[in-house]
């Protein structure tokens, strides 16, 4: 009978696992009911198929659950959606909507301020007609509708408009000279109608390149160049279509004092900054003195700007962190570790982080893998299932009612996490969900090498330069602890004398230790049949080897045979892990980055040359490569990998896009004007750019991102847009019969309008991005490197072309004229 060999309890299973639900302060504070603790927990999660709508399914789920609700959980069960994404995602959606469309009424409103109502009513129509078809395309390009498309068309919205506000300008302009009408219409169009096309082009040139970006952020990014580009061509359609049409009805009906009311000899006053402008630049056309001092200064304040980012003015980074709802609570303890001296653990640390004000619940956790998030797919969260192993999933309250970012939070309570696990020698790390592509960590030191101890010994080192360096946190590698383990090793001959195999010796010790389903056993209370698992005791497993001792086996002709003859039991270590990349073994050390500087690239070159002194066993210096894997895994080396990997990736690529939008941009240009030094000086204004960009982004103290070298190489093609606008007026009035000087005035003052009217559009539509973390460093570039490369460009482009330009053609005429100092047109 069972019961004389085994002792029957009927019960639950020990414990392979811990989840575990708890409320926090931010909950409490909102008025709902906490559990009042960390109760146990079951978490079901819901992925979603591609193409499908985040925001639909997650309605649909909770109506499926609120509906099941009462007929299959019992009353004590509580419902809690801990992560809801499709949410997060319509909230998201919803608010870059409201800035789109208040990026669009701010551009009218400033076009409504700068020309008048019926020329603003012009410009709305041309902003919403643009974005529809763009949606249209980017809809057939196989886009979903994301926040990088929507921030894609928020960014569209500043750039769109150019074309539009430059042809309606115009038309503006020439009602006011000549009278309103269809042929009047005509003409303006056609007056600035080449150089609006080449400008259009020469932005497009400069935004489409950045979509061949490879590596992980090469999808995530690319909406954005296709969604501009597309909207840039649009709008020139749309511009010279339905602008001048709508242009013709609508300001033809001004009423007198404009268009048609006035006489056509009548040429209105000049405001007063066109006649200051005139002095100023007539001025410096005359003394030549003061001109080069003037180019000087501007060259001069390029270098000084470009000083800041070597100086740490500004720092560089390839996104910064998000203000996410969310964030995880990494724990490993020692290898080997018991689930229940883990669970202890995880319970202090999410005893402390329920007290936080912004938490508002958690899960644990332990001996089990967490629906794993952004970062699990790299990191790979789900094969974290052993006894030793945790991590808290800690969800936020909404950003709206939380002072702090989640970043800020994260930050604010890693030291006091790992003062709580220092006793249990537990290692706790923050893991942050990425705005970006998932790394493995933020910093990854990859040892290779033929010997895996000898790698081992160097990772040590590499370890403790990581937790001596400051500003580098959460330091770790993936080695295990050394774990004792029992070998047991059969004596086949006294086995096979006594009848017994080595498989029923391995079945026994395996059954002893972690069961073995030998029934069923049906039960009146119970719904389903309960399985009858067979094992030694707790209190026995954790001493098998005495435990040996009292176990025996059947042998052939019945006899038991006590298992402790059959084996000898001896202490070894268990095997560690062996890592491989790339098909070549190798060992990880990895850390993150924490305060100012909390990009890669400022831990790596501060830790360079502490890793440089390491000697390898042959005596030689660790060699670090920093873009591509060791040549060979015969001679032991290092490689930095991370999120330096991608940051490196991406702006190589930003790089070789930028050097193609100069290519192209010259090109267009040369081919339009037929002259090689035209060009050159049409470009001039473009690193000029960085006198607003660089220090913009240390007034808001932001880090320099991709994004900010997006709006970098995109302002490249709406300078050259306002070059190409002075060059080709002042050639026009040059054919027309002007001299040399007396053209290169009259194009600033004339062209001065639209090119401050675009610059403040473009501010205007980028505003709107400010405040988001991510798309921060592309409204800073955008806003700060359009106003003052705007405000340069009026001022050295007239420069430059009579200084290195035609000017030369006039050196004798030009004498004179300095004499005498051009009068303003």
């Amino acid at each position: 009978r069972l019961g004389d060999v085994a002792t029957i309890r009927d019960g639950a299973g020990e414990p392979s696992d811990y989840v575990l639900f708890g409320s926090g302060a931010g909950r409490a504070a909102r008025g709902i009911d906490g559990s009042g603790g960390s109760v146990p927990a079951v978490t079901i999660s819901v992925a979603k198929k591609p193409k499908t709508n985040a925001t639909a399914l997650n309605q649909r789920l909770l109506t499926a659950v609120g509906d099941s609700r009462a007929g299959l959980l019992p009353r004590d069960v509580q419902v809690t959606v801990s992560r809801n994404y499709g949410e997060t995602a319509n909230d998201k959606s919803n608010e870059l909507l409201e800035h789109m469309l208040i990026a669009t009424l701010s551009v009218v409103g400033l076009v409504a301020l700068a020309l008048g109502r019926r020329e603003a009513v012009v410009v709305a129509v041309a902003v919403p007609v643009t974005l529809a078809l763009t949606l249209a395309a980017t809809y057939l390009l196989g886009y979903t509708l994301n926040r990088v498309t929507l921030f894609a068309l928020i960014f569209s919205i500043g750039i769109l408009v150019d074309d539009a506000i430059v042809v309606v300008e115009n038309i503006h302009r020439h009602f006011r000279l000549n009278g309103a009408g269809g042929q009047n219409a005509v003409r303006a169009v056609d007056e600035v109608g080449n150089p609006t096309i080449l400008a259009t082009f020469t932005v497009i040139a400069a935004l489409l390149p950045m979509a061949f970006v490879s590596g992980l952020m090469g999808p995530y990014m690319r909406p954005i160049p296709v969604g501009a580009s597309a909207a840039m061509l649009f709008s020139l359609l749309v511009a010279f279509i339905a602008s001048p049409w709508l242009a013709i009805r609508l300001l033809a009906k001004a009423g007198p004092g404009r268009g048609q009311g006035e006489p056509p000899s009548g040429q209105p006053p000049e405001p007063g900054w066109a006649i200051l402008y005139q002095r100023l630049i007539a001025g410096l056309l005359a003394n030549r003195r003061r001109r080069r001092q003037v180019l000087a200064a501007v060259a001069g304040l390029l270098l000084a700007v470009c000083a800041m980012v070597p100086l740490k003015l500004i720092m560089v980074k390839m996104l910064p962190f998000d203000n996410k709802s969310e964030f995880q609570v990494i724990i490993d303890m020692p290898t080997g570790t018991g689930l229940e001296t883990t669970a202890a653990l995880a319970g202090e640390l999410a005893g402390y982080l329920a007290r936080v004000p912004e938490v508002s619940d958690y899960q644990i956790y332990v001996g089990s893998s967490a629906p794993y998030n952004f970062n699990g797919l790299v990191r790979h969260y789900f094969l974290r299932d052993r006894p030793w192993q945790a991590d808290i999933q800690v969800n936020l309250v909404p950003r709206g009612e939380r002072s702090r970012s989640s970043h800020e939070i994260a930050t604010a309570v890693r030291e006091p996490l790992q003062q709580i696990a220092g006793p249990y020698q537990g290692r706790v790390k923050i893991a942050e969900v990425p705005p970006g592509p998932p790394v493995l960590s933020t910093l990854v030191a990859e040892i290779y090498g033929p010997d895996q101890e000898r790698r081992r010994q160097l990772a040590a080192r590499v370890r403790d330069i990581f937790s001596t360096t400051g500003g580098v946190v959460d330091v770790d590698w993936y080695v295990e602890d050394e774990r004792p383990q029992l070998l047991l090793a059969v004596d086949q001959l006294k086995a096979a004398q006594n009848g017994v195999t080595v498989a029923a010796v391995a079945r026994a010790v395996d059954m002893a230790l972690t069961g073995e389903r030998v029934g069923l056993v049906h039960l009146d209370h119970e719904r389903e049949p309960v399985y009858i698992n067979l094992r030694l005791p707790y209190r026995e497993r954790s001493r098998f080897v005495a435990g040996l001792q009292q176990m025996t086996l059947s042998g052939e002709e019945g006899q038991r045979v006590p298992l402790a003859e059959l084996v000898r039991v001896s202490e070894g270590s268990e095997a560690r892990t062996i890592y491989h990349k790339n098909l070549r073994p190798v060992t990880y050390v990895t850390g993150d980055m924490a305060g100012r500087a909390e990009s890669p690239v400022y831990g790596i070159l501060a830790m360079r040359p502490a890793v440089a002194g390491i000697k390898t066993p042959s005596g030689q210096e660790l060699a670090q490569y920093f873009a591509v894997q060791p040549p060979s895994d015969s001679q032991y080396a290092m490689k930095w990998d991370g999120e330096w990997h991608v940051t490196y990736e991406v702006f190589r690529d930003m790089g070789i896009s930028f050097a193609v939008v100069l290519v192209l941009i010259y090109l267009l240009v040369l081919a339009w004007f037929g002259d090689f030094v035209t060009p050159l000086l049409i470009m001039v204004p473009i690193p000029l750019t960085l006198i607003g960009i660089l220090p913009g982004h240390w007034l808001f103290g932001a880090f320099f991102t991709a994004t900010s070298m997006i709006g970098f190489i995109a302002l490249s093609g709406i300078i050259v847009r306002n070059s190409i606008l002075l060059v080709d007026f002042a050639e026009s009035e040059r054919q027309a019969g002007s001299s040399y000087d007396q053209a290169l005035i009259r194009a600033g003052a004339v062209r001065m309008r639209p090119i401050l009217l675009t610059a403040a559009a473009v501010v205007v539509g980028s505003l709107v991005m400010l405040f988001d973390p991510i798309f921060q460093g592309l409204a800073i570039a955008m806003m700060f490197g359009a106003v003052v490369a705007t405000l340069l460009t009026l001022l050295v482009i007239p420069l430059l072309c009579w200084e290195f330009g035609q000017g030369r053609n006039f050196s004798q005429r030009g004498e004179t004229d300095h004499r005498r100092r051009p009068e303003p047109a």
